[in-house]
């Protein structure tokens, strides 16, 4: 999932932002630390990463035979130092929507020649890349975790590119204020969906505990809301508002459908 503009609500202390590896370069891994984020891409070429040391080659060598060989470069810490409460503004702008995260970056970039600051910023970045390498490579349920986090990103976009079928999913508003409401109004169908098979799903699975059946919290953990088997997209579709009104319980739920769970693909 990208990042949000930094004024956007914010998200939970130590919540993940998910790139694929394409997205991880320039300074995202320096600016989500620094503003409290967790920064946590799929990591395909991970023998390609430069990995960077705190001390002296021939110590961590000794310390760890197997890992030090391959932290080939020494970490800049007094240059990180130097410009920490600089960093620290720097984040603080980010964080409150003084400046977007565009803006610094390009500022960044444009320089004629890389100033201190940002040469702080991306040997803070190179540091927090080799802490994160070391978690990824080191902890194989960490890497499904965020390969299942990725996929239900994925599954969402799916989602939104499926419900926008008309005009072969191509915004045609000229205007930024209606561009705006078309992206608007597809989000509120996508929420509308997910939210309607969260409820459902959450339903579907109290009944099944309720009826004697394990459900193992693990197993819902892989599974997405973001789902359009039964969402029909094309045609004209005709309500009979009385009858659907009938079925409804007292806290307003439309009645489970009932299937065979032993059946191949009746299962959540």
């Amino acid at each position: 999932m990208a990042a949000r503009h930094p004024r956007a609500r914010a998200r939970r202390p130590g919540h993940p932002y998910l790139f694929k590896p394409a997205q991880w370069e320039t300074h995202r891994a320096e600016f989500c630390r620094l503003v409290g984020k967790q920064l946590s891409p799929r990591i395909r070429d991970l023998g390609k990463i430069t990995l960077y040391r705190m001390g002296a080659k021939a110590d961590y060598e000794e310390k760890f035979p197997t890992a030090g060989p391959l932290l080939t470069k020494k970490a800049n810490l007094d240059l990180v130092a130097a410009h920490w409460d600089d960093l620290l503004r720097l984040a603080g702008s980010l964080k409150y929507g003084h400046a977007t995260a565009s803006l610094i970056v390009g500022k960044l970039s444009a320089s004629s020649r890389q100033n201190a600051l940002a040469a702080a910023l991306k040997e803070y970045g190179a540091i927090r890349r080799t802490i994160y390498a070391a978690k990824y490579l080191s902890d194989p349920a960490y890497r499904r975790k965020i390969a299942r986090q990725l996929n239900k990103g994925e599954s969402l976009h799916a989602l939104r590119r499926q419900l926008h079928y008309a005009r072969e999913g191509k915004v045609i508003r000229r205007q930024p204020e209606q561009q705006n409401e078309q992206a608007w109004c597809l989000t509120v169908v996508t929420n509308a969906v997910v939210c309607w098979h969260t409820e459902y799903m959450g339903l579907a699975v109290d009944e099944l505990r309720g009826a004697g059946r394990e459900v193992d919290a693990e197993v819902l953990s892989h599974i997405s809301p973001a789902r359009s088997s039964a969402v029909n997209f094309y045609g004209s579709i005709t309500v009979d508002y009385d009858r659907e009104l009938a079925q409804l319980d007292d806290q307003g739920h439309r009645p489970l459908r009932t299937v065979n769970v032993d059946e191949p693909g009746a299962g959540l």
